[in-house]
């Protein structure tokens, strides 16, 4: 006795689609996704305000994991235990090469420590006189 194929692909078709009705359902309502991309968005909005207060520049380009711009490189948003890092890198306006940084954040946004590849000298000189900030080549 041979099965019946066509009755066999209805049956299975139909079991297909209410598992991916059933999965679209559960990722629409999913409240939590909502909530941790506004969280990670005002992380990230508060990076860029203590990056500017730290680098102090008229104009900033900043590549982060909001804005990415792809001849920076790649930009990072984690989270940790106590915070987030993240890295990315920022440019003055006029310069062509860009600056990556990374970043530690507490649990409030609060700046832990700040790390940036900028061998210009008053970052030097800031980095001298504050424990929580580093420039480096």
């Amino acid at each position: 006795m041979t099965p019946n194929h066509s009755v066999i692909r209805l049956v299975v078709a139909f079991a297909f689609g209410l598992a991916v009705a059933y999965g679209s359902y559960q990722w629409i309502t999913n409240t939590d996704r909502t909530v941790r991309r506004a969280e990670e968005e005002a992380v990230v909005f508060a990076s860029r305000d203590i990056l500017r207060t730290y680098v102090s520049a008229e104009s900033l380009d900043i590549s982060d994991a909001l804005d990415r711009d792809t001849d920076a490189g790649k930009a990072y948003l984690y989270p940790t235990d106590d915070g987030w890092e993240l890295s990315g890198h920022y440019r003055r306006r006029g310069e062509k090469n860009w600056h990556a940084y990374l970043m530690s954040l507490d649990a409030n946004a609060s700046l832990v420590s700040l790390s940036v590849q900028d061998t210009d000298q008053r970052m030097i000189e800031l980095a001298n006189s504050d424990a929580k900030f580093d420039a480096s080549e």
